[in-house]
């Protein structure tokens, strides 16, 4: 059975790329491209609804999509967990799925999973992020589900120090956790987590290099799980069994993924 899509942002960078997996993808016809301006009229006759927008537009998308009785697949920043609660009551009324994916990128989830597992180590932890200068929202919607992650993870222990928090060059936090952003150009999207403790810390980079092979098989793998979803579910990593177990977080599910070209991910320790 072919599921039709209708995406929302289609004529952006991100939704370039989700058009061209959509297209490509067996099982998956694309019957409506959108921009973040289109009538939302346009999502009707669509099985699935993927939203790669602006966060302004992104609530009305779903919105449109639950009170039609669609699936959506949300790509779109901005997404913090409060925003995401307000959804679940819709969906399960209309008995419909939404998911949520901050970063489509397997590298970026790891390395947010590497974090989180390794948070309640460390009394200290912060997170530069950068994206080039068109990006809309700051943090970034990986940075924050970043700091939930470690928020969670840190349940037990306490929120991270974070001294001087009342200054706003110290960034903003969420879930305790200061967030730096870098808007420039020359840099697709980079993330740094710091997490320190006395004499030594861990920084946790992951840099997207070329987008459309980082995130060509998390597309993928999201846009399956999308169309079967009966609830709401944030996050690649409740579609990935990477090896770790964070306390707080959500169990995973698994799925067999090999190694993704176009990202680079690594640790340090100093």
């Amino acid at each position: 059975m072919t599921t039709r899509v209708a995406l929302v942002g289609g004529t952006g960078k991100l939704g370039g790329i989700i058009r061209d997996v959509v297209e490509t993808e067996p099982g998956f016809e694309l019957v409506a491209v959108l921009s973040s301006r289109s009538p939302l009229s346009e999502l009707d006759g669509a099985d699935l609804v993927v939203d790669a927008s602006t966060p302004a537009v992104s609530i009305d998308v779903v919105r449109a999509a639950i009170e039609r009785g669609q699936n959506v697949l949300v790509g779109t920043s901005g997404w913090s967990a409060e925003r995401i609660a307000l959804i679940r009551p819709l969906a399960k009324a209309a008995g419909t799925g939404a998911v949520f994916i901050p970063n489509f990128s397997l590298g970026s989830v790891i390395g947010s999973a590497l974090a989180a597992a390794a948070a309640r180590f460390f009394p200290s932890i912060e997170i530069i992020e950068a994206h080039r200068e068109t990006k809309i929202d700051s943090p970034s919607g990986t940075a924050v589900r970043t700091a939930e992650l470690i928020g969670a993870a840190r349940a037990a222990v306490g929120p991270v120090e974070s001294p001087h928090v009342d200054q706003r060059a110290r960034g903003q936090q969420v879930a305790s956790v200061p967030i730096h952003s870098l808007r420039r150009p020359g840099v697709v999207a980079r993330q740094e987590t710091i997490l320190s403790g006395p004499g030594e810390s861990v920084t946790i980079v992951h840099d997207t290099i070329e987008p459309a092979l980082a995130y060509g098989p998390g597309i993928r793998l999201a846009l399956a799980a999308a169309r079967d979803a009966r609830e709401v579910v944030v996050g690649l990593d409740s579609f990935l069994d990477i090896g770790l177990r964070v306390p707080g977080a959500p169990d995973d599910s698994p799925v067999d993924e090999g190694g993704v070209p176009g990202q680079v991910a690594r640790a340090t320790s100093a």
